[in-house]
């Protein structure tokens, strides 16, 4: 895990980004690629891009809600990946993977949508034998985050490595992902974390221009 010291806390995710562009741009090599989780993640990547020269695209996570508390994340989906379940937190509420079958085809059907406002008919950036770095806003639970770095494994089918790079998390959740991706670079792993917003002073809801916004000019061009 590398860390920058950081004041906390950001003032908003362009700032994040751009601290952790500086701590990426010191440990590069070869020609990266930056996946973004929507929405957030993409303002904190766009940096990230910029000063990597790297390639910006997207790549689509649906929290999986539990049937009739659909605030309580029980599982992760990615685009171009299978649902990852949190398994405990499943059999603590008396749940099977089946159960929540019919929210999972809800968040399907909405990735699909996502995925066409964001991309449209470009295909999706190569992967395979480059050094990926997914970025996020931040990490909490980390069930979108690993559901990511696992779609993103099998896109590269063993070549290429997988970097998670966010501006801030929970102490627990960062030893999780240490075990999902190759690297993990973090800025600040605060005490008493309880949500990423809480570390920006401007936490604002991106919108689906905003994103398309700060994806023009840096994803790849054509189908």
């Amino acid at each position: 895990m590398n860390r920058k010291r950081v004041r906390l806390p950001f003032a908003d995710r362009a700032q994040a980004g751009s601290h952790l562009a500086s701590a990426l741009y010191r440990m590069r090599r070869g020609d990266p690629v930056v996946l973004a989780l929507p929405r957030g993640g993409v303002a904190v990547a766009a940096p990230v891009a910029d000063m990597l020269n790297a390639p910006l695209d997207v790549l689509v996570t649906r929290k999986i809600g539990c049937p009739g508390q659909p605030e309580l994340g029980v599982g992760a989906i990615a685009e171009g990946g299978e649902p990852v379940f949190h398994h405990d937190l499943l059999e603590k509420l008396g749940l099977e993977p089946a159960d929540v079958v019919p929210v999972v085809d809800r968040e399907r059907l909405e990735l699909a949508r996502r995925v066409e406002v964001y991309r449209g008919e470009r295909r999706p950036v190569e992967v395979a034998g480059k050094d990926v770095i997914v970025v996020d806003d931040g990490l909490a639970t980390g069930g979108t985050a690993t559901a990511a770095l696992r779609a993103v494994r099998a896109r590269q089918q063993g070549r290429g490595t997988v970097t998670l790079a966010v501006p801030v998390a929970s102490g627990d959740t960062v030893r999780r992902m240490r075990q999902e991706a190759d690297n993990v670079v973090v800025l600040a792993v605060p005490w008493g974390f309880r949500a990423v917003g809480q570390w920006y002073e401007t936490f604002d809801q991106l919108t689906d221009s905003d994103v398309l916004d700060l994806l023009r000019g840096r994803t790849p061009d054509g189908p």
